[in-house]
């Protein structure tokens, strides 16, 4: 197997989705070891979530295990962010690797039920065929249910996703507790990205060693790639974890025009100037370069596009989708998205910019979740990188492209978000 293609073999080899009788194909019926086991295993492969956070997974897995109340699993597929598509592309091509690794999990924490939540129900109806697969197989030992759940923003955020299963709005929860110490029905809850849990159903296969065999070091395994922008072929890409972004946007058919900037980790990452494009696809490389790794996004801003622009749009976004509930979301960030829309559209910017500077000193770490945390950083890169563009905006000498229409998807607000800023 190749190491660029683990997640995707199937879809490599066959060209289209796995179904069971293809997956037992490819991959023969999932092993069932013991709890202690595939925790240890999980633990000496190093894997680390994918939804975002790089959060050590065994360590997660562990907590769980040792709580003293039957245990919940939670399937993290929501992709409030607009340019992932990774999750779906995974769980239209190979469902039966991530219920596999659902499985396992719940066997190893105890858990005697598995919540799988999605965004749209395309993918739920899809789902809903695979677990009815494996129960008529044999294959389903922990009972499953399929959700869809809302579509904003802070949704997926795993304290959200666990106020919505227990019937309260998707809305982030300040921490302590946190879910795997008090989550669905005050049940210990292992909340996990399917990503994360599909790399669990191939370790508890091969082992760690395999595992390492791709990767880097300090960060091992592959990760899938959503590569969007100004590249030939966007998409989704599985690739080892620390490859340089040059080589993520290789992957992806290379830049089909010249690159002013690329956007690493989505709307709460940060931009990065073509000559960081060495960098290594890492969250502690990223992390350390101003931006983030995020669920895995790379999108490839030309030049001739304002960034500026392009940052404000974004920002104006997430303070739409803010979770009305403490002030850093409702006050910090259409603040910050507003100063940052004044530098764009009005001469004598320099004032702003420092207004908006002191504004980002204030915002990160006050929050119930890391919303703000995220705009915070994205705008922060966006100071760094386009400096020299922001010092046309602050001057009134001009910007072409300050009113174009943002290259970035930006969704319209659905019928939660609007309920949940009105509450």
């Amino acid at each position: 197997m190749s190491p660029r293609s683990r997640l995707l073999a199937g879809f490599h080899a066959t060209g289209g989705r796995a179904d069971l009788a293809e997956h037992l194909r490819l991959w023969g019926p999932p092993p069932r070891p013991g709890g202690a086991e595939f925790i240890a295993a999980i633990e000496a492969a190093g894997l680390t979530g994918r939804g975002g956070a790089a959060f050590p997974t065994a360590r997660k897995l562990r907590t769980v295990a040792a709580a003293r109340k039957r245990a919940v699993v939670v399937a993290n597929g929501g992709e409030g962010e607009p340019t992932s598509a990774k999750d779906r592309a995974l769980l239209t091509l190979a469902p039966h690797l991530v219920l596999d690794g659902a499985g396992l999990a719940a066997d190893a924490v105890g858990a005697d039920e598995i919540n799988v939540c999605v965004h749209d129900e395309e993918t739920a109806d899809l789902l809903r065929r695979a677990v009815a697969e494996r129960e008529a197989a044999g294959l389903q030992w922990t009972p499953v249910r399929v959700h869809r759940m809302p579509g904003h923003y802070v949704a997926s955020e795993e304290t959200a996703l666990v106020r919505w299963l227990d019937g309260g709005p998707a809305l982030p929860t300040f921490t302590p507790p946190r879910p795997f110490e008090k989550g669905v029905a005050g049940r210990p809850t292992l909340v996990d990205n399917v990503e994360t849990l599909a790399h669990t159903a191939l370790i508890a296969r091969y082992g760690p060693q395999w595992f390492r065999s791709a990767g880097a070091p300090d960060a091992p395994g592959t990760a899938l790639f959503t590569t969007d922008g100004a590249v030939n072929r966007p998409g989704v890409y599985e690739l080892p974890l620390g490859t340089p972004l040059t080589e993520v946007l290789r992957a992806a058919g290379g830049p089909s025009r010249e690159l002013q900037a690329v956007l690493a980790g989505g709307y709460g990452g940060g931009w990065l100037a073509p000559a960081a494009l060495g960098t290594p696809a890492t969250q502690a490389r990223l992390a350390a370069q101003g931006a983030a790794l995020g669920p895995g996004i790379i999108v490839a801003l030309p030049a001739g596009t304002c960034g500026i622009a392009e940052t404000a749009a974004i920002l104006g976004w997430l303070a739409d989708q803010n979770a009305g509930q403490c002030g850093p979301c409702m006050f910090g960030l259409p603040a910050i998205a507003d100063d940052f829309a004044a530098l764009t559209h009005r001469p004598g910017g320099h004032r702003i910019r420092q207004r908006l500077e002191r504004r980002l000193g204030v915002l990160p770490g006050r929050g119930a979740c890391r919303h703000p945390d995220g705009a915070v950083r994205l705008a922060r890169s966006a100071l760094r990188v386009f400096a020299g563009h922001l010092e046309r905006h602050e001057t009134g000498s001009g910007c072409f492209t300050a009113t174009a229409v943002s290259m970035f998807p930006l969704p319209h607000r659905d019928p939660q978000a609007a309920e949940r800023s009105a509450s």
